[in-house]
């Protein structure tokens, strides 16, 4: 029997499942019952596929039961356009296992949320996938007989967030599911991770479903099957990191680097040296204490990276969800 293990223990936050099994991997090691993942590396590309198949898993690494895809791409930061249509091509290959998984028919009809805030660029995410989608469901509810073979009815929509609309983003889905009746939602979000190499870098599909809002902290009702009543497919981007969780990782950064120069790193570090992870954070939450609150940080370049890694999910999404789209030349149908 596996325990559950309590992340906060950690004091670290985060929507990626990659992240959770290796922080549980990293204390109890690398065997967790009911959880099984495979690394493909393909290139500059690193995917890891990961199954959590068992209650017991659930609740080893925090995790929702459910099959999860982590694309993991250092080489986004460079702005590398041919990487990004790899990237595309991968991520579309990948949702299309996730829609054979579900048994999702050829015709059947898919609504896309952009989960976030478009005033708030780390947030904005889903917005920008929303406007950068390819949306159908009119011209087959308007003018059926010309639609060419090939295409799925797509709706897309942008529900905005419980401060600016007053109405929880649950809510408003739950009422559009109702009453346009899709086959299948895709909710699409920014994240937050526990790793700075990840921030920008990541792409995390989950048939999971997603709880909004979730990467910062705020509890929201979830858009789930349960909730829904439908399939809901997660795509998520971690944009943010705790400023607690940078700090902590640079006194791990230095620790290791003046591991390498002596072994007496206590004479440099003194009583960090010899504090856990969780002490250790428990100190740097408290130094900014002062200021009302952790700090979410993120990179100064958030707002090309928004519209490029935006452009990647829409173009992928494109050519998973319509078979006239070339799953090949996924770059031809971006917006």
């Amino acid at each position: 029997m596996v325990k559950r293990v309590d992340l906060n223990q950690f004091s670290v936050r985060t929507d990626l499942a990659l992240e959770a099994r290796e922080l549980v991997a990293n204390q109890f090691g690398n065997e967790i019952p009911g959880v099984h993942s495979v690394v493909d590396e393909d290139g500059d590309i690193r995917v890891t596929i990961m199954d959590i198949k068992s209650d017991e898993g659930s609740r080893a690494i925090g995790k929702m039961k459910g099959h999860y895809v982590t694309l993991e791409v250092p080489g986004l930061r460079q702005k590398d356009s041919d990487l990004q249509d790899r990237v595309a091509t991968k991520l579309a290959q990948h949702f299309e296992h996730f829609l054979e998984k579900l048994n999702i028919r050829k015709d059947a009809k898919i609504l896309i949320i952009g989960l976030g805030n478009w005033n708030v660029t780390p947030d904005a995410l889903g917005p920008m996938v929303v406007e950068n989608v390819m949306v159908t469901r009119h011209y087959f509810e308007l003018v059926p007989d010309q639609v060419s073979p090939g295409y799925r009815a797509v709706s897309a929509v942008a529900p905005g967030v419980l401060g600016t609309t007053g109405i929880e983003t649950s809510e408003i889905v739950q009422g559009i599911v109702d009453r346009s009746k899709p086959d299948l939602v895709i909710a699409v979000d920014a994240l937050a991770s526990k790793a700075l190499e990840r921030v920008n870098t990541t792409i995390q599909i989950a048939d999971t479903g997603i709880h909004p809002g979730s990467g910062i902290g705020n509890k929201r009702k979830g858009l789930t099957l349960d909730a829904l009543g439908v399939p809901v497919i997660a795509i998520g981007v971690p944009t943010v990191v705790y400023a607690s969780t940078i700090v902590n990782s640079a006194f791990d950064y230095m620790r290791q680097h003046f591991a390498q120069q002596t072994s007496n790193t206590a004479q440099i570090l003194g009583m960090l040296d010899s504090m856990s992870d969780q002490e250790r954070l428990g100190l740097v939450k408290e130094v900014l204490d002062p200021l009302g609150h952790d700090l979410l940080v993120t990179p100064k370049d958030i707002d090309q990276f928004i519209e490029d890694i935006a452009n990647i999910i829409a173009s992928g999404l494109n050519a998973a969800l319509h078979e006239a789209v070339d799953t090949d030349n996924v770059a031809a149908y971006t917006h």
